[in-house]
């Protein structure tokens, strides 16, 4: 057993996020392991570009509202405590609505091979895009 070091708070790459958004480390396993933990919170209408996990993602919503969507799907609101899965290859964004805050722990497994991206990045999410109506994941 080891307790890891804790990695500083990195701001998000501005290639593959629009408006303000910072991520912590939190697991980046070795061989053997491929997970992939990472929070990332999302200042209000921040979000990720497009894009898809070669092994799919599973994204869990600690705080505030967030927007997920997959390519061709509805807009869709979700809420603390809601866990929301992408399949390998789905294409989809996800970000914090326009007037709150909003934190996720994202996790994917990377793909074993430093030459291989484990994310495939596309293009920026419209503004259309982003404020299309929504669904709720609330009942």
């Amino acid at each position: 057993m080891e307790i890891l070091k804790r990695r500083p708070t990195g701001r998000v790459p501005a290639e593959w996020f629009t408006g303000e958004a910072w991520l912590d480390v939190i697991y980046a396993g070795e061989e053997p392991s491929r997970a992939r933990l990472n929070r990332v919170r999302f200042a209000p209408g921040a979000r990720t570009d497009w894009h898809s996990h070669v092994l799919g993602q599973t994204l869990h919503i600690v705080s505030g509202v967030a927007l997920v969507q997959e390519r061709g799907g509805q807009l869709i609101e979700a809420h603390p405590g809601d866990t929301i899965y992408t399949p390998p290859g789905q294409e989809h964004w996800h970000g914090a609505a326009p007037d709150s805050f909003m934190e996720h722990l994202a996790l994917w497994e990377g793909s074993g091979n430093p030459d291989a991206p484990d994310t495939i990045w596309g293009e920026k999410v419209t503004d259309t895009e982003y404020e299309r109506p929504r669904s709720t994941t609330r009942n």
